[in-house]
């Protein structure tokens, strides 16, 4: 990785106050987020005592509170992804919770949805891997991906959920109403999901996708 660093001279000075000086860097290479850098930093960062003794303090996602202080705080960037992020947490928050109402709407019960909702987390199984294969960074884009992601998850277990219920009002019991929800609605979850990732195929090599 090569680290580019400049320090402008656009230092503030105040009264009895500590100057503040914005120092610009760029990263390029193998591992181009910021991310890495600042933790290849911060050890060194770490070590360095200023006049007044106390240890610099350390800002990742707010401003430093004063001026009387050394102080550091990771921007640019840095600060940039974090919102992202964030703000693509609480999307993904929010769907969860429209996911559940509508489920438990066509269900009517609070239990059911659960039991269908479980499938989300195992996608990242297919996720996480499949970024190490491609060589590719888990971006904002590959977080939209997993959102996007849980909708088809949950629209699959929907299928087979809706379709065992339907065995059960028939009479059927419930190790049997698995299995044939299974087989029956098999092909139709494997032509739905193929056609999906035949669909995204085509992106999986562009650089503005992958980050």
């Amino acid at each position: 990785m090569k680290t580019e660093t400049a320090i402008a001279d656009t230092s503030i000075y105040h009264k009895n106050l500590q100057p503040v000086v914005y120092v610009l860097g760029d990263v390029s290479g193998r591992v181009e987020s910021s991310v890495y850098a600042m933790l290849n930093l911060q050890p060194q960062i770490d070590k360095l005592i200023p006049a007044t003794g106390a240890k610099i303090q350390t800002f990742l996602t707010e401003q430093p509170p004063t001026t009387e202080n050394y102080s550091i705080k990771w921007d640019g960037e840095w600060q940039v992804t974090y919102e992202v992020f964030r703000d693509l947490s609480i999307a993904f928050a929010i769907v969860m919770v429209l996911i559940y109402a509508l489920v438990v709407g066509w269900f009517q019960s609070f239990t059911t949805p659960l039991a269908i909702m479980t499938a989300i987390p195992f996608s990242l199984i297919g996720i996480m891997p499949a970024h190490w294969l491609m060589g590719s960074f888990f971006t904002a884009t590959s977080m939209i991906g997993f959102i996007a992601g849980a909708g088809i998850v949950v629209r699959n277990s929907i299928i087979l959920v809706d379709f065992v219920e339907l065995r059960l009002k028939e009479g059927m019991p419930l190790e049997e109403a698995v299995i044939d929800a299974g087989a029956v609605r098999f092909r139709p979850m494997l032509l739905t999901a193929a056609a999906v990732i035949v669909g995204s195929a085509i992106i999986l090599a562009d650089p503005i996708f992958q980050g």
